[in-house]
C-alpha cells in the first residue's frame, strides 16, 4: 500500500507540475512544440494538393525576358487581360502597387492596368504594418461586411495594425476588392499560421485568401464568432471555418513547395499557355524567384514562395481540410497528462530494467503515433511538447537521471562538431572543455551562393542529377573551407555559411576565411572543366560580433552565430550581384587583414534593413598588383575621390576613360552613376548607396 501510495504521490506531483506549464505555457517553450508539429508534418509526407488552384509565378524566366522588377504595369495589365480572356475563376494579387508607374511616359500604364481590372475578377493586395502606423495612399478597400458574435471586452484578440501600404488610388477604384497578404511567422521564423482577419481604425479587414473566398461564394456577410478564449471560428456562405483566438488558420501545408500547378508569367504574357490549364481556376499572381525576396520558411522547406502559402490556405478552406485548436483541448491535454504520467510510473515500477526500456521506446512511439492521428485524421492540434515532457520526465525519474546522463563531453563535441570543421580542429577541441553556451565573440563570416541556381536547376532532367552536380561542388567548396580551419555553419539550398574564430581562437581569421575565399574562386576554375553547366559564385565576407553558442530545441539544436554581423555578412554576398564581382569584404573584415591582397574600394553602402553605411572592398586575390594595374587603381582611386567630394562631372570624364581602358563593369556603373547624379543637380552628398533589397 505504502509503495502505491508514493506512486500516486510521485503521479500527482509531475503531472501537476507539466499541467501547470501547459496552463501558463511559457513563450520561450513555444518553439519546441512547434518541433513536434513540423516532424509529424515531415512524418507524414506529401498529400494532394488541389487542380483548381494555380499560381502565376514570376519566376526567373519571366525577369529575365520582361526585366526586373517592378514590371511597367502596362505588362501587368496584359497578364491580367490574358487571363481574363481565358476565362479564369478569380486572381489574387500577392504584391502590392504602392506607387505610381515611373516608367510611364506619354502612356498612362497605372490607367491601362485600372481599365483592365474593371473587367476581371481580380482582387488586389495590400500590406498592414504592425510596428508603426505609416501610411501611403486611401485605406484598404473591401465590400466585405463583418457580423460578430459574442464578443466582449475580454475576448478580443484580434489582430490589430498600425499602419497600411495600399495600392494608388487609380487601381485600387478599379479592382472588385482587396485583401491583405500579411503573414506573420512564429519566433522561430516559420510560418505555421496565417491570419485570415484584422483591425484597423475601428474596422475588420480581411486577408487575401479570405476574400477571395468571399468573392467566389458571392456572399457579403462574414460572421465572426467568439467564445470566451477569443475567435472561435469564422463563416461565410455554408463554410465554417475554425481559427485560434487570434482569427488565424492553421495551415495544413499539403507538402514541399511546387506542389500547385505553377504556369510562367512570361507564357500568360505572351499568350503561349493553355487555356484549359487557367478556365474557372483559382489563380494566385506571385513570385518564387530568390531574388524578390517572398521566401518563407514552412515546416517542409526555408525557401517557400510566400504565394504558395496563401494557396494552401484557399485549399485547406474550400476542401475543408482543417487543423485547429478548439477551446475544450486545454482540459484534453491536462488530462492525458494526468493519465500517461500515472500508467508510466506504475507500469515502469514493476518491469525489469531491460523490459522497462524496451517499454519506453515502444510507448513513446506509440504516444507520437495517437498525437499524429488526432492531428491528421481528427484534425485536431494539441500541445504535444508537454505530454512528451510530462512522459520523457516520468520516464527519467523512474530510471534515475544517472541511467539517461552518461553522455561525455567529448561525444557532444565529436557530434556537434564531426560534419562543421577538419579533424584536425575536432581533435584540439576534444583537448579543451568546450563551453556550448551562448556567448558573444568576434568572427569573420562567410557567405556563398551559386548565381542563377534556378535558371541552372532547370537544366536538368532530374533532381537526382541535380543533386549530385550540386554535391559536387558542395564537397570540393567545403573541402577548401576545412582545410583553411573554417566552420561550416549550415547549406542554404545553393548556399554556404561558414565563420572563423570559433569554436577555437584563430589569432589571423579574417586571413584565413580570405584565402579560403579566393582558393575557392581559384578551384572552381578547375572543377568547372569536370561539370557542366559551369558555375559562377558570389561570396560575402564580414568580421563583427555574433552570438556563438548552441541554439535549438531539446530534440533538435545546433553550434551556430546569430547577429546582426551575419545579417550583414549575407547581404554582402547579394551585392556581389550588384557589382559584378566574385569577393566582397566589408571594411572591419580588411582591418583585421595581416597579409597582402589586391584589393580595391567598391563604394559606401548601406544595405538593407541597416541605417549605418559601411565601406566594402572588392578581393582580386594575394600578393600586390602589377605595375599596370597599380596605374589603373591610382586612376580609379582619383576617380572616387572626385566622387566622393561631389565632382561628378571630373570623376565622370575618367571613370569613362577607365571603361574605355578596361572594359570593367565598375566603371561604367560609376559613370553612370554620375550622369544620373549631374542630370539630378544632387547637392547634399553623403556618399552613401543605399540598397532597398536583399
Amino acid at each position: 500500500m505504502k509503495k502505491i501510495a508514493l506512486n500516486l504521490i510521485t503521479s500527482i506531483i509531475i503531472a501537476g507540475l507539466f499541467s501547470l506549464l501547459l496552463y501558463l505555457n511559457p513563450t520561450s517553450l513555444t518553439r519546441f512544440n512547434n518541433n513536434f508539429i513540423d516532424s509529424f508534418f515531415s512524418f507524414r509526407g506529401e498529400v494532394k494538393a488541389s487542380h483548381d488552384i494555380a499560381i502565376i509565378d514570376i519566376d526567373e524566366k519571366s525577369l529575365k525576358a520582361l526585366g526586373q522588377w517592378p514590371w511597367s504595369r502596362d505588362k501587368v495589365a496584359k497578364i491580367v487581360k490574358n487571363l481574363t480572356d481565358a476565362k479564369m475563376g478569380i486572381l489574387g494579387f500577392d504584391m502590392v502597387f504602392a506607387e505610381k508607374d515611373r516608367t510611364s511616359t506619354n502612356i498612362n500604364h497605372d490607367k491601362i492596368l485600372s481599365e483592365v481590372l474593371k473587367t476581371s475578377p481580380a482582387i488586389l493586395g495590400f500590406v498592414f504594418n504592425f510596428e508603426n502606423n505609416s501610411t501611403n495612399n486611401l485605406p484598404p478597400v473591401q465590400n466585405a461586411i463583418f457580423s460578430q458574435s459574442g464578443l466582449n471586452e475580454n475576448n478580443n484578440f484580434m489582430i490589430e495594425a498600425k499602419g497600411y501600404t495600399t495600392n494608388i488610388q487609380t487601381l485600387q477604384q478599379s479592382a472588385y476588392s482587396s485583401g491583405s497578404f500579411n503573414m506573420i511567422p512564429d519566433s522561430d521564423g516559420v510560418v505555421r499560421y496565417v491570419p485570415l482577419v484584422f483591425s484597423y481604425g475601428g474596422s475588420i479587414y480581411p486577408s487575401l485568401t479570405l476574400e477571395m473566398l468571399r468573392a467566389m461564394l458571392g456572399v457579403q456577410i462574414v460572421n465572426i464568432n467568439y467564445d470566451q478564449n477569443g475567435i472561435e471560428n469564422i463563416k461565410i456562405g455554408e463554410i465554417t471555418i475554425p481559427t485560434d483566438r487570434y482569427g488565424r488558420v492553421f495551415v495544413n501545408y499539403t507538402g514541399s513547395k511546387k506542389r500547385y500547378t505553377y504556369i510562367s508569367a512570361l507564357d500568360i504574357y505572351n499568350n503561349t499557355f493553355k487555356k484549359s490549364d487557367i478556365a474557372g481556376k483559382i489563380l494566385l499572381l506571385g513570385t518564387s524567384a530568390s531574388g524578390l525576396l517572398d521566401l518563407r520558411s514552412t515546416p517542409f522547406s526555408s525557401t517557400f514562395p510566400g504565394v504558395e502559402i496563401h494557396a494552401n490556405v484557399l485549399d485547406n478552406i474550400i476542401n475543408q481540410n482543417f487543423i485547429s485548436t478548439p477551446s475544450y483541448t486545454l482540459g484534453e491535454n491536462m488530462i492525458l497528462i494526468f493519465i500517461i504520467t500515472l500508467f508510466l510510473v506504475f507500469a515502469l515500477d514493476y518491469l525489469s530494467a531491460t523490459w522497462a526500456s524496451i517499454f519506453s521506446l515502444l510507448f513513446l512511439v506509440a504516444l507520437y503515433c495517437g498525437l499524429y492521428y488526432e492531428m491528421f485524421e481528427k484534425g485536431i492540434l494539441l500541445n504535444f511538447l508537454y505530454l512528451f515532457l510530462s512522459s520523457i520526465f516520468t520516464i527519467f525519474y523512474m530510471f534515475y537521471k544517472k541511467l539517461f546522463v552518461e553522455s561525455k563531453q567529448k561525444d557532444l563535441i565529436k557530434q556537434k562538431f564531426a560534419q562543421k570543421v577538419s579533424p584536425a580542429v575536432v581533435d584540439e577541441l576534444l583537448k579543451d572543455d568546450l563551453d556550448l553556451s551562448a556567448k558573444e565573440g568576434e568572427v569573420t563570416i562567410f557567405f556563398s551562393d551559386i548565381r542563377s541556381f534556378t535558371t541552372i536547376s532547370e537544366k536538368f532532367e532530374s533532381a537526382s542529377k541535380l543533386l549530385v552536380y550540386l554535391n559536387s561542388y558542395l564537397s570540393f567548396m567545403s573541402e577548401i573551407i576545412l582545410n583553411h580551419k573554417g566552420t561550416i555553419d549550415k547549406y542554404i539550398g545553393d548556399a554556404i555559411m561558414a565563420y572563423w574564430n570559433a569554436p577555437i581562437k584563430q589569432d589571423s581569421h579574417a586571413d584565413l576565411c580570405v584565402k579560403s575565399a579566393i582558393k575557392q574562386i581559384e578551384a572552381l576554375k578547375e572543377l568547372n572543366k569536370t561539370i557542366t553547366p559551369p558555375i559562377a559564385i558570389g561570396i560575402g565576407i564580414h568580421t563583427g560580433v555574433a552570438t556563438i553558442g548552441e541554439v535549438g530545441s531539446q530534440n533538435r539544436s545546433d553550434y551556430t552565430i546569430i547577429g546582426d554581423s551575419v545579417n550583414l555578412a549575407s547581404r554582402l554576398e547579394g551585392l556581389t550581384k550588384a557589382y559584378k564581382t566574385q569577393i566582397i569584404i566589408s571594411e572591419d573584415t580588411k582591418k583585421k587583414l595581416k597579409h597582402s591582397y589586391k584589393i580595391r574600394e567598391l563604394d559606401r553602402v548601406a544595405v538593407k534593413g541597416k541605417d549605418k553605411s559601411v565601406v566594402i572592398y572588392e578581393v582580386l586575390g594575394v600578393g600586390e598588383f602589377n605595375e599596370n594595374d597599380k596605374n589603373i587603381q591610382k586612376k580609379y582611386q582619383t576617380a572616387l575621390t572626385f566622387y566622393k567630394n561631389a565632382d561628378f562631372k571630373e570623376a565622370k570624364e575618367l571613370f569613362e576613360k577607365l571603361s574605355e581602358q578596361t572594359g570593367e563593369f565598375l566603371y561604367s556603373m560609376y559613370h553612370d552613376r554620375c550622369e544620373k547624379l549631374i542630370s539630378k543637380n544632387i547637392k547634399d552628398f553623403d556618399g552613401v548607396n543605399r540598397f532597398d533589397t536583399k
